[in-house]
């Protein structure tokens, strides 16, 4: 195996490669910030990955037989489950995904430290770790366990093998806290003595508090824990670029690293919750269970589907409000079939994204694209609540916790203070979901659901459009 330490002399044309890709990667996050143009951000993305791995094998010729089978394993993986997976499941995919990053970094810390003079790390007078190289590894390596464990934990609640609901230890505050202090000294230790116990130990610990931050997070927040554990899986890949001393990787990762940490404030912001409380694993875990406790009977007005299909053939304007009810029952192509035969009988049809719809952010976004919904119709929660007190109808179909005024009225609900779309200052809410029976992930019941201007629709959300569409034709 060929000295890493080789790559601080890199010659002129791969530090140009690597530059290049650098470029390449940040015309992919600015694609990406955009749903018009984030196949062509991918693109650009998969273009800049393709000049940094093949610029790195250039420079390592040795093992090539090894690595393309490796390649070949892996693309071939990847290639399978892009095919078969659903986009229902992509928030899992993507929990998934973080977790192979951050068993990917503690694997790499784990050789180099292992095999130091390999990796060019090891300071031949003193036959131990450059100092700067033992803080990178560290740092590295608790990162990387950090994001696989707590992936694995997040990807477990999303795929339906662990409860959604939030697990609580005692003292978890007290035991967090003290993990992360211990793994922290151990890591300054790790300075001045690179002894196996202190480096293994520092692993084992990150592991368990992956584990342990992730575990009293409930399902309604599993958007922002997506968004953090990507932020986390960057700041990995960026510290084990250090220790490779690998240009590419170092960019990648704080890229990565950083729109995932700006992608978790703003997915705070939008559900009213402290980044810091994300970050310390504190959040999700007042909420109550999804049973939502005994609920009080109230009056509602239930409708059919020949109901729903006259009102918003007769409506000006109908906003349409996907939630995760459409993600599980795959309503997005029959629902696009729905706006279609809307619009050509004149109807103005929009789609009104909340930031925390789903399960990922983006999820609905995803969705709409796949059914091939125009990016022009789909707006943001700042940029179409105000259309609301102006709109015929507000077709909710599965959204529940992101439509809820109890976000603006009840100060002791769990979720006071969320921006909600106001779907219920709509002259007529049709409001399409399972069962009257079925609160949201907060576990809160929904006032909209027994308003005057509101029509339930119940039933599988896929079947119940598909009816309105028959109706309409």
């Amino acid at each position: 195996m060929a000295d890493l330490h080789e790559l601080a002399a890199t010659p002129a044309w791969a530090a140009l490669a690597y530059l290049a890709s650098g470029v390449l990667f940040i015309l992919a996050l600015r694609g990406l910030s955009s749903p018009g143009t984030s196949r062509q951000g991918n693109r650009l993305g998969m273009i800049g990955m393709l000049v940094a791995v093949a610029t790195t094998l250039v420079l390592h010729g040795t093992g090539l037989i090894q690595i393309s089978i490796a390649i070949a394993i892996g693309g071939g993986l990847g290639f399978v489950a892009a095919r078969k997976i659903a986009m229902t499941d992509m928030p899992q995919l993507v929990a998934a995904f973080h977790s192979l990053v951050g068993l990917a970094a503690v694997l790499v810390g784990v050789a180099a430290f292992l095999n130091p003079q390999a990796f060019g790390i090891l300071d031949t007078q003193t036959g131990h770790i450059h100092n700067v190289s033992r803080i990178e590894l560290g740092l590295g390596v608790a990162i990387g366990a950090i994001t696989f464990s707590g992936s694995v934990i997040a990807f477990l609640k999303l795929n339906g093998n662990m409860s959604g609901a939030p697990i609580m230890l005692p003292a978890r505050h007290v035991i967090n806290l003290g993990t992360l202090a211990a793994i922290i000294g151990l890591v300054a230790y790790f300075v001045t003595d690179d002894s196996r116990w202190v480096f293994f130990t520092i692993t084992a610990l990150s592991f368990v508090i992956g584990f342990l931050l992730i575990i009293p997070i409930g399902g309604a927040d599993m958007p922002v824990v997506v968004s953090m554990l990507n932020s986390y899986s960057g700041w990995a890949a960026a510290a084990m670029g250090f220790t490779l001393h690998n240009t590419a990787m170092i960019i990648t990762g704080a890229l990565v690293g950083s729109s995932g940490a700006i992608l978790s404030y703003i997915m705070c912001k939008a559900m009213n919750r402290s980044f810091i409380s994300v970050i310390a694993g504190g959040f999700g875990g007042e909420a109550p269970a999804a049973d939502g406790g005994e609920r009080v009977e109230r009056p509602w007005k239930r409708g059919s589907a020949d109901d729903a299909a006259f009102l918003m053939s007769q409506a000006e304007q109908v906003i349409i409000v996907p939630g995760y009810g459409m993600a599980v029952s795959q309503a997005q192509h029959v629902l696009r079939e729905m706006g279609d035969l809307l619009k050509a009988e004149g109807v103005r049809v929009k789609y009104a994204i909340h930031p925390v719809a789903g399960r990922m952010p983006g999820h609905m976004n995803v969705l709409l694209a796949e059914a091939n919904v125009s990016y022009d119709e789909v707006y943001e929660l700042e940029d179409i609540n105000s259309e609301f007190s102006q709109t015929d109808i507000a077709f909710v179909i599965g959204a529940n916790d992101v439509t809820n005024p109890a976000a603006k009225t009840d100060k002791t609900s769990p979720i006071y203070g969320m921006p909600i779309l106001d779907v219920e200052k709509a002259k007529t809410v049709l409001f399409l979901k399972r069962s009257m029976g079925g609160v949201g992930y907060a576990g809160v019941d929904n006032d909209v659901f027994y308003m005057d201007n509101t029509m339930m629709l119940l039933g599988d959300a896929k079947k119940m459009v598909e009816e309105i569409v028959k109706s309409m034709k």
